[in-house]
């Protein structure tokens, strides 16, 4: 066995067909970034104000995933720190991923993790919120400056605890002698500041900005780009990188799918010996990504969601010919007292049906029922490969 180990060491050492893998990796920020000049005028003019001691208004920015709203953001704020620190100006810009787990999931731990990039420290656990906040507030007003917060994925942090903490946060600057905030929210969600409480949307006084899909042309040129520096010379075949483009402009223009289709791609055909990417492993790498989106979602999906996935798939494993949503809110109640959760309206869990539709974990026609109104038709569309997975993952997180 070692030995057969020891040849696929061997073979990766000798024959990578990488150059700097990285640089197809989400966490590589490019000296610059493609088709979104517009949208990084746009956030350095809003945020412009704070070089010269301004409060900047506070900004929200939308889009699908992988359209380029971090790393836009994030460009911005790199430049906007290089200039102050040359300009001697006291800003600082610190920036929070509330998809993580543990850091967002209450009030206290978004606290928390504000005074550790401060430079403070508080427990994990245990103390009021609002000594928590006096801490954040003793740190910040050490010295004059403005504090710009910036929260990617911020309806995650909603959805995880309530918006309290936005309105909290606005709030504090009339109570603050010598430091101002400003909120950045990143959002894919773009839907997302009409959920919110009026009380909140009136104290942020919101600028917005909605960055729109990449087109396949737009992804083509990012991608050639990157496979420049990517991988060794003249061992990508032609139609690869379109392809890549292809199946990632067919999900909502999202440019880190396609930068994963090429870089899976590659894998493959690296762990396989061959010493070209040809189209063949970037179906293949399609076909990989698709189902362990369908697991992703499934596993990080609200409780209500996953209620009315479990719902739909003991509908299927029945052997029911045919699945309308109201066969699906029978089911569903079932398992909210099983579950001892909260029912939602029909109307509801219509909407979460919508949600899995457009992730491709089922599909639903409209079927018109005349004079009674229309109805959906559902088909699940989770491969057979993975269904065991995902019911166990389902049973685990609701504890049936």
């Amino acid at each position: 066995m070692s030995v057969q180990i020891d040849k696929i060491f061997d073979s990766f050492s000798q024959n990578s067909l990488f150059l700097n893998k990285f640089v197809l990796q989400n966490s590589f920020n490019p000296d610059l970034i493609s088709h979104r000049d517009k949208q990084i005028e746009q956030i350095a003019g809003i945020l412009a104000p704070a070089l010269r001691g301004e409060k900047p208004s506070n900004l929200f920015v939308y889009g699908q995933t992988g359209t380029g709203k971090t790393l836009s953001t994030q460009f911005v704020r790199n430049e906007m720190l290089g200039r102050a620190t040359k300009n001697s100006l006291s800003l600082k810009i610190e920036y929070l991923n509330c998809k993580l787990k543990k850091v967002s999931d209450t009030e206290y731990r978004i606290l928390a993790e504000l005074v550790k990039k401060l430079g403070g420290s508080v427990p994990a656990t245990g103390l009021p919120t609002d000594q928590v906040y006096n801490k954040f507030i003793e740190l910040i007003e050490r010295e004059k400056k403005l504090l710009i917060l910036v929260f990617d994925e911020i309806d995650q942090a909603v959805k995880k605890n309530s918006d309290s903490f936005l309105y909290n946060l606005t709030r504090l600057n009339s109570e603050l002698s010598q430091t101002q905030i400003s909120l950045i929210g990143i959002s894919n969600d773009l839907n997302f500041l009409e959920s919110l409480d009026p009380r909140v949307r009136s104290s942020l006084g919101e600028e917005e900005i909605v960055f729109p899909p990449y087109n396949a042309i737009q992804l083509r040129e990012i991608l050639e780009k990157r496979a420049e520096l990517a991988f060794r010379k003249d061992i990508v075949d032609d139609g690869v990188i379109a392809k890549c483009a292809a199946y990632a402009a067919r999900e909502h223009g999202d440019a880190r799918r396609a930068l994963d289709l090429l870089r899976i791609a590659g894998e493959i055909a690296e762990r396989q010996g061959s010493q070209r990417i040809t189209q063949e492993f970037v179906d293949i790498a399609n076909e990989k990504m698709d189902k362990d989106k369908m697991i992703n979602v499934v596993e990080s999906a609200p409780k209500q969601f996953q209620i009315a996935l479990l719902s739909i798939i003991m509908l299927t494993e029945q052997k029911v010919e045919t699945i309308f949503t109201g066969d699906i809110y029978s089911v569903y109640q079932e398992l909210c007292g099983k579950c001892k959760t909260e029912v939602l309206t029909q109307r509801r869990v219509s909407d979460l049906i919508g949600e899995m539709d457009m992730l491709g974990l089922i599909n639903a026609n409209v079927i018109s029922k005349g004079r009674h109104g229309r109805t959906r038709e559902i088909k699940l569309s989770i491969p057979d490969k993975i269904m065991d997975r995902i019911k166990a993952i389902l049973n685990e997180s609701l504890n049936i």
